[in-house]
């Protein structure tokens, strides 16, 4: 019996294998797990980073453990997204969970901080699968309308981890020796059952069909891409250690120039092929979502990198008390971001959550930019609930705004190039929000001891015996009387001054992240602007999958064509045929 057009039309559909909702929530536990080894990882190390480094004599190298890890993760993003979109995910996502745990159980080993540099630089390899492989399966299996409902899921991940991640590493870290081994080397051990658990999971439940596409691999623009990227990351990570303007700085500068120039050639050559194909960029949607997330990453993780500083040299709270002062803003991430995906899924409407999400990041930003020394915990805990409250309304939506947009075949390559550029964002924001902190706060500090000085409460600090008797006082008063400011390199010593000392350097400090609020603030103001300006489009019915079968599927035929042609034939046939009583040409 002949299909006709309906059935040619639904049979893409009817190949896939039907999930449910059960099904999803399991695949989504191995996603899930996968995705917190990598979100945990950067906070728990990032918190005991400074005792990892005293153990292995290396305190002047720790940069570089994070610059590795930061710069393979960075760079093999896009490259998942492109391979996974001609391969398939399952074996991309399986490879990334291995290959992070391989590197975990490396830095276990470490002897020396450029080992551990190293075995950071295989973990980074992994890592940069994690994220958005999850984000795209996630796009394989679940329509947009019910898209960012489940991606709440993700970010509530992300917020769990930046919560358990400072806790975790001051515990680990501050334990001499557990069954045996040194404390700080089981930051890294604690990723080992959770991969374990991760590759179980996806490998027997993570079942997608996928068709295998002839391309190219784009290996000459994931090195163009690495010449381009990797001084951009090194002036990030190194820029105030070197000067900005500084001879290693500089050839930085020009490296990055050349590689950039040289990947969009290399893309232009590549066209479809390409590891980012630049007719992504003519659509207003993919193009400006793009910008929107650097801009957004930019705003977000400069915020992000100024408020712990904020708590623990203004407030004087530990590393694992900072983690626990952020509560608000991981409550205000998960509150919003569940609301966003439940109230995307029932009014089928998208564009109003990352531009009410940019409002908020603005709002907030501008509340913590008037914290000071003496502003209560209430005070800056309402900035980071506000903030947190943006940051859930508007990162998943952009990148759902691109998978929606682009072709359900180009799915991996669009969510990686949304995650990459958000990466891009953050490394740029926080490099640059911190070198104006640090910039900024010596004539801030300096200017606040000038109008101290001359204040009844400072003088009689001076005079007092008690103060003379402190050695940290004695070093303090002894640098003052130079008429230099003090070196603010290391600030643990504002936790042994005198409270009357210490309160024009920590107004000093206070008012430097006031000035990096407002900056974050301001670039923000442009990420909303790029916001209004992307278009609205309706929120495909389909799933990637079944988007992606019904993008390759032939035509349907057009009724009563067959006919047509079958009648055209013999005439054809016919006047193509010589006819025996006319005279041929001959030449």
């Amino acid at each position: 019996m002949t299909k006709g057009p309906a059935a040619a039309l639904a049979a893409p559909t009817e190949q896939l294998p039907r999930f449910s909702h059960r099904q999803i929530l399991t695949i989504f536990a191995g996603l899930m797990a996968g995705m917190f080894l990598a979100a945990l990882d950067q906070t728990i190390v990032t918190t005991s980073i400074r005792t990892i480094a005293d153990d292995l004599n290396g305190l002047s190298l720790q940069a570089w453990v994070t610059t590795a890890y930061l710069i393979t993760s960075t760079l093999t993003t896009p490259l998942y997204g492109k391979l996974s979109d001609l391969y398939g995910r399952k074996p991309l996502f399986l490879f990334a969970i291995a290959v992070f745990v391989l590197g975990s159980v490396a830095c276990t080993f470490s002897g020396s901080m450029y080992q551990l540099a190293g075995f950071r630089a295989l973990q980074g390899i992994g890592a940069g699968g994690l994220f958005s492989l999850a984000l795209t399966i996630i796009g394989d299996l679940v329509p947009p309308r019910e898209r960012a409902r489940y991606q709440g899921y993700f970010v509530a991940v992300f917020a769990t981890s930046s919560v358990l991640g400072p806790l975790a590493g001051g515990f680990l870290a501050g334990q001499p020796e557990i069954l045996g081994i040194t404390g700080w080397r089981w930051v890294f051990l604690v990723n080992v059952p959770i991969g374990i658990l991760a590759l179980l999971i996806v490998a027997k439940v993570l079942n997608l069909p996928h068709t295998p596409r002839r391309a190219r691999v784009d290996w000459p623009g994931a090195l163009a891409l690495t010449a381009g990227v990797i001084p951009v990351l090194l002036v990030a990570e190194q820029g105030r250690t070197w000067g900005w303007l500084s001879a290693p700085a500089l050839l930085c500068y020009v490296v990055a120039l050349a590689g950039i120039g040289l990947f969009l050639l290399v893309e232009h050559r590549y066209g479809d092929d390409a590891l980012l194909p630049l007719r992504f960029f003519r659509h207003r949607v993919f193009g400006l979502g793009t910008v929107a997330s650097l801009i957004v990453g930019v705003g977000m993780f400069g915020g992000m990198a100024a408020l712990p500083l904020y708590l623990q040299i203004v407030k004087g709270a530990s590393p694992t008390e900072a983690g626990l002062l952020t509560l608000p803003l991981v409550l205000g991430i998960m509150s919003m971001s569940t609301l966003t995906g439940r109230l995307i899924a029932w009014t089928g409407r998208l564009k109003p959550w990352p531009v009410a999400g940019a409002v908020l990041m603005i709002t907030g930003l501008a509340l913590l930019s008037r914290v000071g020394v003496a502003t209560p915990l209430w005070g800056s805990m309402v900035g980071m609930l506000v903030f947190g409250l943006g940051l859930g309304a508007s990162m998943q939506p952009l990148t759902l705004a691109m998978q929606n947009a682009m072709p359900a075949r180009d799915m991996g390559v669009t969510t990686a190039s949304a995650t990459f550029f958000r990466q891009m964002g953050g490394t740029l924001g926080a490099a640059a929000f911190l070198s104006i902190l640090f910039s900024t706060v010596g004539g801030r500090v300096a200017s606040a001891l000038r109008t101290a000085s001359a204040t009844p409460a400072f003088q009689a600090a001076l005079a007092d015996p008690a103060v003379r008797a402190n050695p940290a006082d004695q070093a303090l008063l002894r640098v003052l009387a130079t008429g230099a400011a003090p070196s603010l390199d290391d600030t643990s010593f504002l936790t042994h001054l005198d409270p009357r000392l210490a309160r024009p350097i920590l107004d000093g400090f206070a008012a430097s992240m006031s000035l990096v609020f407002l900056v974050g603030a301001a670039v923000l103001v442009i990420g909303l602007l790029l916001v209004l300006l992307m278009p609205e489009l309706p929120l495909r019915t389909q799933s990637g999958l079944q988007a992606r079968l019904t993008e390759d599927a032939p035509p349907p035929p057009v009724p009563g064509a067959a006919h047509a042609m079958a009648a055209a034939v013999p005439a054809t046939v016919a006047a193509e045929v010589p006819d025996p009583r006319r005279p041929r040409c001959t030449s």
